[in-house]
Formats: C-alpha cells, sequence, structure tokens
C-alpha cells in the first residue's frame, strides 16, 4: 500500500539503485522502496539533483514544500500521464462559458457550507451551543443558489466562514480568543494552525488530482493564476471542513496542540517540529479513516473521496452526469 512520506530532518534525498535514499546532515541513512510512496512532503532543508526528480517523476510522485514556519511553498509536480486533450477542452469551455463555470463554482460552495453545518450540528449536539451561528449559516446559505456571479458566491462563502470562525471559541476547549481568519501572515496560534493544516488538505488534494485525467490550473471557483494549481483550491473548499477543521477541533480539544506547540517569541507564526510532525501523522490516520459508500457499496478512505470528487467532475465535464459536491450522509 503506498503511503506519503514526510522529511523532517536536513538533509540529501537521492536515488539508489531502485529505491531512494534519505541521509540526514548527522550521517542517518534510511532507504524508501519508491513502489511504496504515493507523494512527498518536505518540512526541512533538502538537498536533491535531477536524477532524483527524472526517477521520481517516472514514478508520477509529486513532491509539496513547506517552508520554516511550516507554509506551503510550491509543488514538483511530475508531467501528467493521464491528461486527454478532449476532456482539457470541456474542462477550458466549463470555464470560459460564464453559465457552466457558475453551476461548478455553486456546487463547490453548497458542499462547502453543508460541511461546515454538519461540523456545527455535530458539537452542537454534543453540549456546545452553537444553535445561533447555525441559524444564521442555514439562513446565508440559502442565498447560494441565487447567486449570479462568483463575487457574489465568494462573498456569501466569506460570511459563512466569518460566522463559523466566530463559533471556534465556542467548541474549542481552550482559551483561543479566534477573533477572526487572517492568513497573510497568521496573527495568532489558531490562525497558524488553520494555515498548516490547510495547506495539507490543499497538497493532498493535489496529489489526487495527479491521479486522474484534470488539468489542475483550470479551475471555476478560485480564478485561474499564474504558480498555482487553482483546481486544487476549488475542491480543497470541500475537504477543509470534512477533514481539516474536524482535525484541529480534536487535536485542540485533546490538549495534543496548545500554545506551547509554537514559538511564542515568532508571534505563533512558528510550529514546532514535534508538533508539525503530530498534526501531520494525524492528518494521514484521519484520510485513512473508511466509511461505507453508499453508492459504491464499499468501504472506501477519506483519501479516496478526495479522488471520487475529481471522477465526479470529469462526468460532469463531459456530459455524463451533473455534478453534486461531496456531503456527508453519515
Amino acid at each position: 500500500m503506498k503511503q506519503s512520506f514526510y522529511v523532517y530532518n536536513n538533509g540529501d534525498l537521492k536515488r539508489k539503485d531502485n529505491t531512494l535514499r534519505f541521509t540526514s546532515y548527522e550521517g542517518e541513512k534510511r532507504d524508501i522502496p519508491i513502489e511504496r510512496i504515493s507523494d512527498i512532503y518536505v518540512m526541512s532543508e533538502m538537498s536533491f539533483n535531477t536524477v532524483f526528480l527524472n526517477y521520481i517523476a517516472q514514478f508520477g510522485i509529486p513532491v509539496h514544500f513547506f517552508n520554516y514556519y511550516n507554509f506551503y511553498t510550491g509543488s514538483f509536480y511530475p508531467r501528467e500521464s493521464l491528461l486527454a486533450g478532449q476532456l482539457l477542452v470541456k474542462q477550458v469551455e466549463h470555464y470560459t462559458e460564464y453559465e457552466k463555470r457558475m453551476v461548478i463554482a455553486r456546487r463547490f460552495i453548497e458542499a462547502a457550507a453543508d460541511s461546515i453545518y454538519r461540523n456545527l450540528r455535530y458539537y452542537n449536539g454534543r453540549g456546545k451551543d452553537v444553535s445561533e451561528v447555525m441559524r444564521e449559516i442555514d439562513s446565508m446559505r440559502k442565498h447560494i443558489c441565487r447567486a449570479v456571479s462568483i463575487e457574489e458566491l465568494m462573498g456569501i462563502e466569506g460570511n459563512i466562514r466569518k460566522n463559523y470562525y466566530a463559533s471556534w471559541n465556542v467548541i474549542i476547549d481552550q482559551e483561543i480568543q479566534f477573533d477572526k481568519r487572517i492568513m497573510h501572515p497568521p496573527d495568532n496560534m489558531i490562525n497558524s494552525l488553520i494555515s498548516f493544516v490547510n495547506s495539507l488538505v490543499y497538497a493532498k488534494v493535489l496529489s489526487e488530482i495527479y491521479h486522474t485525467q484534470l488539468n489542475p490550473t483550470v479551475s471555476y471557483l478560485h480564478e485561474p493564476g499564474v504558480r498555482r494549481y487553482s483546481l486544487s483550491l476549488d475542491i480543497s473548499e470541500i475537504f477543509k471542513p470534512l477533514v481539516g477543521d474536524r482535525l484541529i477541533f480534536s487535536l485542540l480539544n485533546r490538549k495534543q496542540i496548545t500554545e506551547k506547540s509554537f514559538t511564542k517569541e515568532l508571534n505563533f507564526l512558528h510550529l514546532k517540529k514535534d508538533a508539525s510532525k503530530l498534526i501531520a501523522s494525524e492528518f494521514e490516520k484521519r484520510l485513512k479513516t473508511t466509511i461505507m459508500h453508499r453508492e459504491l457499496g464499499k468501504q472506501v478512505s477519506y483519501q479516496y473521496l478526495i479522488r471520487l470528487e475529481a471522477y465526479k467532475l470529469i462526468k460532469h465535464l463531459i456530459g455524463e452526469k451533473e455534478y453534486e459536491g461531496f456531503r456527508i450522509w453519515w
């Protein structure tokens, strides 16, 4: 079974015969069979050469890079082996024809809003009174179907998230004083934690898109831009509440992550290595969690749900089946 490989120690990654070898700057060596790796996350200083990049590209292994502050900085995205010209034409067509674009963008926001509402309902049923926020968000999401522009959709989504984040002070069993979402840069431990976990979701979605025929640079909700895989941003909107936020609530409420997990002198911008490793480990465990898929009639992992979302989008683009964003049914 393939799995993600996280690099936290400084060192070198090289091809060694028919495998990969990581050598830390302290001299520790570790060989990783290439067949077992799905994607690589670099959380440290790492040296590599073109031989290494060419080798992992043959196996379709993306590499995602994070800086000292655990901010996502970019990805090495191997040349696509599955791209189909006809699908790419359809993908672009659904972007350039505004009504078609709006249909897809609206479905992304509807699914994301539903996941947010489900999170609130879960905690409201467990003694966290967020009923007022639930009513407000339920009212807001009814406007999604009437939105006539991407800007209006983003505005509704922004207001939903503003109210949602305000409820975190109730949901989380720590004194967090979380007022609003700030990203560039995050201004407290909660914003730093959200940024890191969201970037893990984004990178994982990008890895899953790679294994489909979709082009990750053509998107519908987020504007396609230079040097970013904006379709990953689109699909991530659905899975940030389902995977990312639920992970954050669990880590904080179990006191696995606290203020001590951050470097206070850096205004909580920097996650300590042990905390970052813990989050990544718990993130991968959550992605491996399985549920019985009601349409497929078999157990599938949260990670495979992401791939299925890409497949559903493909069916929509080629006119096979109308796209509906993923919604929790359990």
